[in-house]
């Protein structure tokens, strides 16, 4: 499966879970439930993934942590706040370029909206 066929499963799990619960929860309350929703539909998750990088001679065995990566191709970072900043972007980014991997979602439960609350973000592609 692509990275896009992926994104459109978990942009369909987001709207659902958004519609039956809506704004208002933690954020790892909707990792747990989104983690649950995309193995229902056949996909492998896992939940706060380390990202190891290196710098010069220093390495970081948990410099960040990955909210839910999705078939071991796309990277989703969670947000529930009101609305996201330019650094929310950012750090999933910088994930993307750690990583290597091409895609990510930055998926903010917090928006009244849920199409609101999604940016889809490439690393080295063309949107």
């Amino acid at each position: 499966m692509t990275e896009n066929e992926l994104a459109k499963i978990v942009v369909d799990a987001c709207y659902q879970i958004h519609v039956r619960l809506g704004p208002g929860l933690l954020e790892s309350v909707y990792a747990r439930i989104l983690e649950h929703e995309l193995a229902k539909r056949g996909l492998q998750v896992r939940r706060e993934v380390p990202i190891p990088f290196r710098y010069d001679d220093i390495e970081f065995d948990e410099g960040f942590r990955a909210d839910l990566v999705v078939d071991d191709k796309l990277i989703l970072e969670l947000k529930s706040v009101e609305s996201t900043a330019p650094v929310h972007k950012k750090q999933l980014l910088t994930y993307l370029k750690i990583t290597g991997l091409k895609l990510g979602l930055l998926i903010n439960f917090g928006a009244p909206l849920i199409k609101d609350g999604l940016f889809r973000l490439a690393n080295g592609l063309a949107e």
